[in-house]
């Protein structure tokens, strides 16, 4: 067994166990992580199968985007800072038959396809031609969706704001408790805390 050979197998367990874990987790903060620690590995197996474009893509585009959904999961759910424990898994029956037949489909596809076989040269600027192709007629694309983030992280900032269009934006609302029927887990509104 080489070294590659190895990478591979400890890149895969990865990717497998944080995929699963991401069901079994009870924390939307943990369960963004674990997904994002997936794709990565996934990424650097396609490191591993000279495939730098997509690896690096998949790193880029999975650390943002999780980062970003970890954000607004800290922000606006009222369990605080999605650590709580809740259920992660909705729709049992549904869940289980929809990922089984995508297995199905999937493995079923990976069998039978009759793959190409044709090996692309060395010195074909195929990555050269990629960036062309982004930089150019879809640069609109990119760009259109990068301020559309932009603007959706500020306006989520704004959102989650203590000092609201309205006054204090946690004016009579109190956190949840660690535990249920336990003292708030966040901070308590000072009028609250003026009539304890």
């Amino acid at each position: 067994m080489t070294a590659a050979d190895l990478a591979f197998y400890v890149l895969s367990a990865i990717a497998v166990v944080s995929g699963w874990r991401v069901f079994r987790t009870d924390s939307m903060v943990r369960a963004s992580f674990l997904l994002m620690l997936s794709f990565i590995a996934v990424a650097a197996i396609m490191l591993m199968l000279a495939a730098p474009y997509i690896g690096m893509a998949t790193v880029f585009m999975m650390a943002v985007e999780m980062m970003v959904m970890a954000l607004f999961m800290v922000m606006f759910m009222m369990n605080p800072a999605g650590l709580n424990p809740m259920n992660m898994v909705h729709q049992n029956r549904l869940s289980i038959g929809a990922g089984a037949t995508a297995f199905v489909g999937l493995t079923v596809a990976v069998l039978f396809t009759d793959l190409p076989h044709e090996k692309v040269a060395r010195q074909a600027p195929v990555i050269r031609d990629l960036g062309h192709e982004l930089l150019g007629p879809s640069m609109l694309i990119f760009e259109s969706a990068g301020v559309t983030l932009l603007a959706a992280m500020v306006a989520s900032v704004v959102l989650s704001a203590r000092s609201g269009r309205f006054g204090p934006s946690d004016e009579g609302s109190r956190p949840p408790g660690l535990e249920p029927g336990g003292e708030p887990a966040g901070r308590i509104p000072e009028s609250e805390q003026e009539d304890e």
